[in-house]
């Protein structure tokens, strides 16, 4: 396994054991204190233990006695200097191409999914205003652990003085370094993602964390708990009766274009040649178009097998409908046979 696939995994870690048993605590500890020896701290006094990332801003939140923020000293500092250091060693090229081959390839989805935790704990506060305004400054003191693994990734086994951050990301989430005390929060429980990296799941949290902190998603798209529990039981009407167009776009994803159109009275607006071009009506939004297309080869027992195509909803033919998905334009589609 390369590298970047081991700070891939790490990133994607769940779970409260490490491999041989050992608990995650303990390491992720012994990497918090050798990250304050290395920034010529004295070690935290105090470790304090949560359940997840908006669980530790509140434990954060309310230490009283544990000294200032040391953030900068333990992480900010140390990353900027030693990125400065090979960037010196390496020039800027080689230091492009180095990023380019290491951390620039977890950067998106580490990036992403820490801003979709924000905002999580941003909506899971949206009733209580004087709470959500000091966590979120709390949430600016925040080691992110195991998702800072894109930028430990670009240095691991080339520094030293990163090796205490690269500790505890292995072995545990979000941390808040403070002068006398820290808070660390545990590993998620539960990680669902699609091909593209985004949270992704319709049966359950796409992403939770021991003390039930979670976020639901579909295809990456913030969506309510109870919302993903009505899927199996939807009826075309009560998609048509959905408000919100954001959810009424996943409801017409989880049920299926062409069974909507079929179990809701569709009525096909073109045909010709190539296939048949099918539109839904939504209310508030834009209309749903579909192009109805048989492969013209058949499957192994003789049947040909129908394919729906999602075109923009301007299409007025079912050729230009089709000439889309290939890039071009209607007059300039031609296809020797279709497949």
């Amino acid at each position: 396994m390369s590298d970047v696939d081991r700070w891939r995994a790490v990133a994607a870690a769940t779970g409260e054991k490490g491999e041989k048993g050992e608990t995650d605590r303990a390491a992720a500890e012994r990497g918090v204190r050798l990250a304050y020896r290395r920034a010529g701290l004295a070690e935290p006094e105090r470790i304090i233990w949560a359940g997840s990332p908006l669980a530790g801003a509140r434990a954060a939140r309310s230490l009283g006695d544990a000294g200032r923020s040391v953030r900068d000293e333990v992480r900010t500092y140390p990353w900027a200097e030693e990125r400065r250091r090979m960037h010196d060693a390496l020039g800027p090229a080689g230091w492009a191409d180095h990023w380019n081959a290491t951390g620039a390839r977890l950067w998106d989805t580490t990036r992403a999914l820490a801003e979709r935790i924000r905002t999580g704990i941003a909506d899971a506060l949206a009733d209580r205003p004087a709470e959500a305004a000091g966590i979120r400054a709390v949430l600016l003191d925040a080691v992110l652990g195991q998702h800072d693994a894109a930028w430990l990734a670009a240095f691991d086994g080339r520094s030293e003085r990163l090796e205490g951050l690269a500790e505890v990301a292995r072995h545990a989430g979000w941390w808040w370094p403070y002068e006398r005390a820290v808070v660390i929060c545990e590993r998620p429980v539960a990680l669902y993602r699609d091909e593209a990296g985004r949270l992704d799941r319709g049966d359950g949290p796409a992403l939770a964390y021991p003390d039930g902190f979670a976020l639901y998603a579909w295809r990456g798209m913030p969506v309510p708990a109870e919302f993903l529990a009505g899927l199996p039981t939807l009826t075309p009407e009560r998609i048509r009766t959905e408000a919100n167009a954001e959810l009424r776009r996943v409801m017409l994803e989880y049920y299926g274009y062409d069974r909507y159109l079929n179990e809701s009275g569709a009525r096909p607006v073109h045909r010709d040649e190539t296939g048949v071009l099918w539109r839904i009506a939504l209310d508030g939004d834009e209309d749903v178009a579909m192009v109805e297309v048989v492969n013209s080869t058949p499957e192994p027992d003789g049947t040909h097998r129908t394919y729906w195509l999602r075109v923009p909803p301007t299409v007025s033919t079912a050729k230009a409908g089709v000439a889309w998905t290939f890039g071009v334009e209607e007059e300039v589609y031609a296809p020797v046979r279709q497949t």
